[in-house]
């Protein structure tokens, strides 16, 4: 019943590679300043990967996941 749709703040982000890692991606899509701000979003549970809490900085995202940061979500598409 989630739908991406009603979400106004919903941008996607275009990878070249078949995967990135969460990290990465917070910075890359100016969610987090650097790895410490991406690291200290994820350990205090602000991070959903998919809708749901993500910990590990680490994850491994392909195209079609979502990460929503503070009510700001990001779809990864193969660019």
């Amino acid at each position: 019943m989630d739908s991406m749709s009603d979400d106004a703040s919903s941008t996607d982000l275009s990878i070249r590679d078949d995967m990135i890692r969460l990290g990465q991606l917070l910075k890359l899509a100016s969610l987090a300043e650097d790895g410490v701000e991406a690291k200290a979003l994820i350990d205090n549970g602000l991070v959903q990967v998919n809708g749901e809490i993500e910990e590990r900085r680490g994850r491994q995202l392909h195209p079609g996941d979502t990460v929503g940061v503070n009510g700001v979500t990001v779809r990864i598409v193969r660019g």
